[in-house]
């Protein structure tokens, strides 16, 4: 990366997501080929004392001054539904608030941005445990599938128009998302819900109708809905759930499941994870080292297609999917390096898709 100059980074957003990226990029950065050029918050008070005043943006929309290469977004989906557009003029888009893409408006505008000024979005994976595995079943065909609701559907949740056999309905891709009561940032009517009990579902259904009442809270199905996208938000289901005894982790729990086979029998995995994280806190441990993986998966490519863009971590069993450079087939020589990790297989969507690095 040396020959070419050093990526450009700004970092929108400086809670515990943004002080950690900031922190890192300033400690490894140049050794990665990798320069913070700004970062901003809505609040620029809490950036003093720790971000080097030079380094500090007023104004977000004067970013185009600086002139990233990249743009971290870790604030809030507020961000992308407002800004997002305008910063893909001026340079490639990482979103770390992917609840934001459940509203179509905002998706469209990214998609028509992306490709009217050559830059790409990238979406990072953050707490989703899987993401590879639900990407290769969906792209092999083994996640379209119907899921029904009753008495009403939403649109696009079922695309056959026949009245459905009641054996033909489950949920093929479920994510449910539990902790604490203090770890939510609820809007709408979810923010006036109270515990009932030890355990309570808060929700229950299609993630579209979640994002816009929980957007710190439904990243991770957000990323599920992106990684799966014959099902999309409209069918992955997620779960929230309040439990009173989670006071130091968010659990999330990913449950998938193919159609019946010849046998009648189905398919099926479910995975765990268990994310230490503070009372009361929107971001686990984990995820924190996660997202600076996706940072160094998106700036790994020098050079992306316009398009929202999604990198796959390469392992000789992945069938090359729809769209996709299967792992046998390496990126150009201009896109790799060899100060970084091995070379990402890099799959190209006609929507939003995301990071599975």
């Amino acid at each position: 990366m040396a020959d070419r100059g050093p990526w450009r980074v700004g970092v929108v957003g400086y809670g515990r997501l943004g002080q950690s990226l900031v922190s890192q990029l300033l400690a490894q950065g140049p050794e990665l080929g990798l320069e913070l050029v700004f970062v901003w918050n809505r609040d620029p008070g809490q950036m003093a004392g720790s971000v080097p005043p030079s380094l500090q943006l007023q104004n977000l929309a004067a970013l185009g001054e600086r002139h990233p290469d990249l743009v971290v977004e870790v604030a809030h989906p507020k961000i992308i539904h407002e800004s997002g557009a305008q910063i893909l003029r001026h340079a490639n888009l990482l979103v770390g608030s992917p609840s934001a893409l459940g509203d179509q408006t905002t998706e469209r505008q990214l998609l028509e941005a992306s490709n009217h000024w050559n830059h790409a979005v990238f979406v990072a994976r953050g707490a989703l445990w899987g993401t590879e595995d639900i990407r290769r079943l969906d792209a092999a065909g083994g996640l379209q599938v119907r899921v029904c609701w009753a008495p009403e559907e939403p649109e696009g949740a079922c695309q056959d128009p026949t009245p459905p056999d009641p054996g033909s309905c489950f949920q093929s891709l479920r994510v449910t998302m539990a902790t604490h009561p203090d770890g939510f940032r609820l809007e709408g009517p979810l923010a006036a819900a109270h515990s009932t009990g030890h355990r309570t579902v808060l929700y229950e259904g299609p993630v579209r109708g979640l994002c816009p009442f929980a957007p710190r809270n439904s990243n991770t199905m957000a990323a599920a809905a992106l990684a799966a996208p014959s099902l999309g938000f409209d069918g992955v289901i997620g779960v929230l759930v309040a439990d009173l005894s989670l006071t130091d982790m968010h659990v999330v729990d990913v449950e998938l499941s193919g159609p019946p086979g010849p046998t009648g029998r189905s398919f099926a995995v479910h995975t765990r994870r268990e994310n230490p994280a503070e009372r009361g806190a929107v971001t686990g441990s984990a995820t924190v080292t996660a997202f600076w993986w996706s940072l160094l998966g998106a700036a790994r490519l020098r050079s992306p297609s316009p398009g929202l863009l999604c990198l796959q971590r390469p392992a000789a069993s992945s069938p090359p999917g729809r769209g996709s450079i299967s792992a046998e087939k390496p990126l150009p020589p201009e896109t790799r390096s060899s100060d970084w990790p091995p070379s990402p297989a890099l799959l190209h969507f006609p929507r939003i898709s995301l990071l599975t690095q």
